[in-house]
């Protein structure tokens, strides 16, 4: 089937719907169909955002800025996964734990404002990576319309772009607890020394950057492109010097660069089902 066919049938599919509210992150995916939900439902589409120590107040900024300027209707919720039971020790099924928090969060803003479906925007690659969060969104009764249509990553980013989407191109990110090994605990102050080094190399000139958390080591994943600026003896010591004034006493640059979920590699073999080959 191609885009364009797919693109039909998710039209087709919201403006089937009542009403909807959807989960947005400000990322590519959810931004794509927040727009794409608002064309077709005008002001009986609700986005709605989360707010905790796991997301920059940048990322945060970008969904305000976005939802201004489409005219739509943006409520921020609270939501302090460090407070759920058993998720600061970071087990491998954290992203379960956040979406259920996540959602019956977002289900109560829908019986609040009457609105019937609650949407959020995986899509059909995600199938192929590990996902915990997926079981949450099916017991919760989540749509997932880009899943739904079998719309991958690649087709997303060419629709968003046809339509104008300033995210059609950007960077995917994750929450900033997928910097941490699973098993190391998590706190308010780590979270902190992630999003403040990720925010200095961005402010370099990378684009595409993880600092993963190992204890007092930093391991730089970043693209071919952050390789090129971090071999500048001048940058390397700049950042070497304020990733210790943050904290951290090593800092390491790893030699495959950025890959999604590279933490998940630590994960046994039956869950990562290959997905990393390198």
């Amino acid at each position: 089937m191609n885009t364009k066919k797919k693109y039909e049938m998710l039209k087709e599919h919201i403006s089937d719907l009542d009403n909807l509210i959807v989960a947005f992150s400000g990322g590519t995916d959810s931004t794509f169909l927040l727009k794409t939900a608002h064309e077709i439902l005008g002001n009986k589409v609700i986005a709605v955002t989360a707010k905790s120590c796991s997301f920059p107040q940048r990322e945060l900024n970008e969904t305000i800025a976005f939802c201004e300027k489409e005219n739509i209707h943006q409520i921020i919720c609270d939501l302090e996964e460090l407070n759920i039971e058993g998720f600061s020790r970071n087990p491998t099924n954290r992203c379960y734990l956040c979406k259920k928090e996540l959602f019956a969060k977002i289900w109560a803003v829908a019986k609040d404002n009457g609105i019937h479906n609650v949407s959020e925007a995986s899509n059909i690659d995600d199938d192929r990576d590990y996902r915990p969060g997926l079981k949450a969104v099916s017991e919760y009764g989540v749509k997932s319309p880009l899943r739904r249509v079998k719309l991958t990553k690649d087709e997303i980013r060419s629709l968003s772009k046809k339509l104008g989407l300033p995210t059609w191109n950007k960077q995917p990110f994750a929450c900033l607890i997928s910097r941490f090994p699973y098993g190391e605990y998590i706190t308010p102050q780590r979270l902190s020394m992630i999003d403040r080094t990720e925010q200095l190399l961005l402010d370099i000139g990378l684009r595409q950057v993880r600092v993963r958390h190992h204890g007092n080591l930093a391991r730089i994943e970043t693209d071919e492109l952050g390789f090129n600026i971090l071999m500048e003896r001048s940058q390397r010591e700049k950042v070497y010097k304020q990733f210790k004034e943050i904290g951290f006493i090593y800092v390491t640059i790893d030699i495959i660069g950025y890959r999604t979920g590279s933490m998940n590699e630590t994960l046994p073999i039956n869950i990562v089902k290959s997905l990393y080959k390198i």
